[in-house]
């Protein structure tokens, strides 16, 4: 997994994967490992400043759901509806950067 490239797409992926639903920190690990073939495998250390930050600009809201492993409640993130507006807008401006990537780069 090349850092650049995750670094540029971080939001539109935290975003996508809750939009299914509330997880917590691990769990979205899991879930865009899995949905990757291991190819996005976060590590804490930049997941939790990430899911802060999209906290901070009201993008997501976190919630004290079930106890963890370590006898601590698992904070559970899920989307605002700014937070749905802004995967909508990341969506659109994704489709467009590959549409010009595959002109510059002859791909299909």
């Amino acid at each position: 997994m090349n850092p650049d490239l995750l670094r540029g797409n971080l939001e539109l992926i935290l975003l996508s994967i809750l939009e299914a639903g509330p997880l917590y920190g691990l769990a979205i690990i899991q879930e865009a490992k899995g949905r990757t073939n291991g190819y996005f495998d976060f590590k804490e250390g930049s997941l939790y400043p990430a899911l802060y930050r999209l906290e901070r600009d009201g993008l997501l809201v976190a919630e004290t759901g079930e106890i963890g492993g370590h006898g601590k409640p698992r904070k559970y993130y899920r989307l605002t509806e700014a937070g749905q507006a802004q995967l909508r807008h990341k969506r659109q401006e994704y489709a467009a950067f590959q549409r010009a990537m595959r002109h510059v780069t002859g791909g299909a």
